[in-house]
């Protein structure tokens, strides 16, 4: 997945023509890391409609304080510049293509 910093984040995301996810993610979440390996099999099946990015929030605190991104992982789909979904914590693959069949289905 490609990353995004608090510099590129409103040209990757907020003005791009497609849903973007992005996962809030750290270093030392552990529950971050269960749910990359998922996101990158949807990303594998869906990527066409979607756009995956990831975010350190360690690394950029600003975009992560912005939206409030109080927990992690946390995965906001953005539309048209708006938060449009935010589903927090760690899901398994099903929950997660539940939580995101407007966007792919």
């Amino acid at each position: 997945m490609q990353a995004v910093t608090d510099a590129d984040f409103e040209t990757e995301v907020l003005k791009s023509d497609k849903p973007v996810l992005v996962d809030f993610w750290a270093e030392w979440c552990g529950p971050c890391r269960q749910v990359a390996p998922i996101l990158d099999e949807i990303q594998a099946a869906h990527g066409d409609k979607i756009t995956f990015v990831k975010m350190n929030v360690d690394e950029n605190p600003v975009t992560p304080a912005q939206y409030r991104v109080t927990g992690i992982p946390t995965l906001n789909v953005y539309q048209n510049g708006e938060v449009v979904k935010q589903i927090v914590g760690a899901k398994p693959k099903a929950a997660l293509l539940n939580e995101l069949s407007d966007f792919i289905g």
